[in-house]
């Protein structure tokens, strides 16, 4: 005899189970904020790709070209104020980029559709104001070429201006599986 049926003689009660379980179980993956806890995982893309050049403006209207980052590990993040994900891991990404941020890695936050004085706005909400740069792709051709499916997504760079690792979701940044993976590439001559 099934299990479940010893421990549950009324095929009703085991069906509502069943049919409740995914429920519960991503009710028990969200964080107290309601929201889908950060993960930390990243894909490696294999074989590396060479990530396409760009240039884009920052708040101050300041371009950013992609190419000026190489010899950098770059992380770049496609997001919207909009996205809770996004939102959320934000303070992560800065938390990582004041600890990692040097002449040896780059953070690039590349806004999606939206304005600047909306994300100025946004940013002035924070606990701690990012002191990355933050680009703007006002129609989404860069994600486009980056063929970005849903935000956040972010990529890493290696030095030689080569795609290396994907992430699909909102991230903790702050992580220390993701510091170790960027201090790897780092060290790649």
């Amino acid at each position: 005899m099934h299990l479940l049926s010893r421990l549950y003689p009324n095929k009703l009660t085991v069906l509502m189970l069943l049919a409740f379980l995914p429920l519960l179980l991503s009710t028990a993956l969200r964080s107290e904020d309601g929201q889908p806890a950060l993960g930390y995982q990243f894909t490696a893309l294999a074989p590396p790709l060479a990530a396409p050049d760009f240039s884009l403006n920052d708040m101050d209207d300041k371009p950013h070209a992609l190419h000026d980052y190489l010899g950098k590990v770059v992380l770049i993040n496609f997001w919207a104020t909009w996205c809770p994900p996004c939102r959320k891991e934000m303070p992560a990404l800065e938390a990582l980029y004041q600890k990692l941020g040097s002449e040896s890695f780059a953070v690039l936050a590349v806004n999606q559709w939206e304005d600047a004085d909306h994300v100025f706005a946004y940013t002035g909400d924070l606990n701690v104001f990012p002191t990355f740069p933050i680009l703007f792709d006002p129609e989404s051709k860069i994600s486009e070429k980056y063929g970005v499916k849903g935000l956040p997504t972010s990529f890493l760079i290696d030095k030689k201006g080569q795609l290396v690792y994907r992430a699909v979701g909102g991230r903790d940044f702050d992580h220390a599986e993701v510091e170790r993976l960027i201090r790897e590439l780092q060290k790649e001559n």
